[in-house]
């Protein structure tokens, strides 16, 4: 993720750089989707190959709010699978280790798209509410 273009957060972006000793992504491990402030907590849901790259279907978890702190930068969850949500798949950069969005184009080959950046070996949710 670039800093002031896919991503205004500094640990967003940290976040989405940290792939330095992440786990190996299995079935049921919880992602963290990076926003341009916020990040929403999601679930594996299938591991492939395709070639010497690693791709992930991942979906974004339902998370309930709760701690009592209102408009606060401490925000607590709780986290459900969502197995009936929109999946995404994601490929990790072979060259940088960070997982990139990707989709099938028109010539049935996996092409890298904009979006959020990625975050696997844990579940995290935060609401930027200054936007």
């Amino acid at each position: 993720m670039k800093l002031g273009i896919e991503t205004n957060s500094l640990m967003n972006n940290l976040y989405s750089r940290a792939v330095i000793g992440q786990p190996e992504p299995v079935v049921g491990m919880g992602v963290t989707f990076l926003g341009w402030t916020d990040r929403y907590p999601g679930t594996i849901y299938d591991v492939f190959q395709v070639g010497k790259s690693t791709y992930i279907v991942v979906a974004e978890d339902d998370a309930k709010r709760i701690d009592e702190n209102g408009m606060s930068e401490c925000q607590e969850y709780e986290f459900t699978p969502a197995p009936d949500a929109y999946k995404s798949v994601y490929r990790r950069n072979l060259k940088t280790d960070k997982w990139e969005a990707v989709r099938k184009n028109e010539n049935g080959r996996w092409a890298k798209v904009g979006g959020n950046g990625l975050m696997i070996g844990r579940r995290e949710k935060y609401y930027d509410f200054s936007f």
